[in-house]
C-alpha cells in the first residue's frame, strides 16, 4: 500500500510541474536574438583603433536554444582583383584577416537572462578554438535594445562593441 501511495504522489508531482506556466518556468534570457553592430574600438597602451573601420557591418546572433554566431567585418575591404576565394594576394589576404572577424559556439546565461559566458567552436582565428570565456574576460550588458561587449583579449588589448537589437 506504501509503494502505491509513493508512485501516486510522484505521479502527481510530474504532473504538476510539467502543466507549470512556461514563461515561469523559464530563465529569462536577456541576450537572445539577432543584433547588428554600431561601434567597435580597440584599445591598446592607450591607443584606440577602429578593427572593422568608421562604420563596422556585422551581426551577432543568440539563439534560445543557446548557441551564438558572430560575423564582424570592415566594408572597406577591397575586393579580390582574381575573382576567386582562394586566389588573394598576400595584401588582401592580410586585409580580409585584419577586417574580419567570424564566430560559432555555445553560450549561458546566468538565473537572471544576462549573459554569463562562452564556449568558442569555431572561428576564423583559430587559435580562439575551444575557448571557454567567462564574464572576467568577456561581458555582454544589455540596456534596452542595446548591447555593449567588453571583451579583455590575453594580450592586453580591450575590445569594445556596440550592439543594437536588429528590427
Amino acid at each position: 500500500m506504501i509503494e502505491r501511495r509513493t508512485i501516486l504522489v510522484a505521479g502527481a508531482a510530474v504532473m504538476a510541474f510539467s502543466c507549470a506556466d512556461p514563461a515561469v518556468a523559464q530563465t529569462p534570457n536577456k541576450v537572445v536574438g539577432t543584433w547588428r553592430i554600431v561601434s567597435a574600438t580597440v584599445e591598446v597602451n592607450g591607443t584606440t583603433s577602429l578593427p572593422y573601420g568608421p562604420e563596422p557591418q556585422g551581426i551577432l546572433v543568440f539563439t534560445s536554444d543557446m548557441h551564438f554566431v558572430e560575423f564582424l567585418h570592415d566594408p572597406r575591404i577591397p575586393r579580390f582583383m582574381s575573382n576567386e576565394r582562394g586566389g588573394g594576394t598576400d595584401e588582401e589576404n592580410r586585409a580580409v584577416m585584419a577586417g574580419t572577424l567570424a564566430l560559432y559556439g555555445r553560450y549561458t546565461v546566468d538565473g537572471d537572462g544576462n549573459f554569463s559566458g562562452n564556449t568558442v567552436e569555431g572561428s576564423s582565428f583559430p587559435n580562439w578554438i575551444g575557448d571557454v570565456r567567462t564574464t572576467n574576460e568577456l561581458t555582454m550588458m544589455v540596456e534596452g535594445d542595446r548591447m555593449i561587449e567588453n571583451f579583455q583579449r590575453p594580450g592586453g588589448a580591450r575590445v569594445t562593441i556596440i550592439f543594437e537589437r536588429a528590427r
